[in-house]
């Protein structure tokens, strides 16, 4: 799941630094790496700074994605001498897809349904800049590119009650693998404790079932992950982002 996925939406692309992988293009970088990222000391710090710096070029922000596992062990601290700062640790489960396959069990005036629109998914990074409390609009443009570029590797669904966006979350199949991953699930909070996560862990596990797809896989946050772990996940491993941005001016 560390890999390229094969269909990057219009403006993104991958570039390789040795084993590591750099996506530019959206809206901030991204950079991933084998467990092992295969160099040591001087030679790491090297390569650290070969990514801040492409992005500081650029004058973007650039996520690292740690795993809780990854090696070399000094890792997170020669990223912290970098200038990265550590984002809130989040716990990554694998589960089956087939056992958490179900009709989805919505509270009263809630309704589920997939969405492929632009203005769908405005309504979605509008609810979540309200979740977050700072202007999520780049997720609206996101995951409109992706939809276009390859409709078959995401499936994107929103819970509403009385027309407004509650809650929203997508699948994103993994061509080769028999992974999909299971990204936002985020709900206002008037709605929250109502059942509409998992509802929509249902629904999402049903259309990976059909898909023929075997396991799921989610970065949950200590909100999500007591959810999931009742629902039969099982957390693998922990992932911490670790975030370089420009100096503000």
């Amino acid at each position: 799941m560390r890999g390229a996925p094969p269909n990057p939406p219009a403006g993104v692309h991958h570039e390789w630094d040795g084993e590591l992988l750099r996506v530019v293009g959206q809206f901030r970088g991204f950079v991933t790496t084998p467990r092992d990222v295969g160099v040591r000391g001087a030679e790491l710090d090297l390569l650290i700074a070969r990514q801040r710096d492409h992005f500081a070029r650029r004058g973007e922000a650039v996520e690292w994605k740690t795993r809780g596992h990854d090696l070399p062990e000094d890792l997170t601290d020669r990223l912290r001498a970098a200038g990265f700062v550590p984002e809130e640790q989040e716990t990554i489960l694998i589960g089956r897809a087939d056992e958490m396959a179900a009709d989805p069990v919505l509270p009263d005036g809630v309704t589920l349904r997939r969405v492929t629109g632009e203005a769908d998914m405005r309504r979605i990074a509008v609810m979540e800049s309200d979740v977050w409390g700072e202007d999520w609009g780049w997720l609206g443009d996101d995951l409109i590119a992706r939809v276009a570029t390859a409709p078959d590797e995401i499936a994107v669904y929103v819970a509403e009650a009385g027309g407004e966006v509650v809650s929203a979350a997508w699948l994103v199949f993994r061509t080769g693998t028999e992974f999909a991953g299971l990204w936002g699930g985020s709900t206002l909070a008037a709605w929250r404790g109502r059942g509409i996560y998992r509802a929509l862990v249902a629904a999402r596990a049903k259309l990976a079932v059909a898909r023929g797809t075997r396991y799921l896989q989610v970065d949950a946050s200590d909100d999500s992950a007591p959810i999931l772990s009742r629902l039969g996940f099982h957390a693998v491993t922990t992932t911490t982002p670790y975030v370089w941005a420009p100096p503000r001016t």
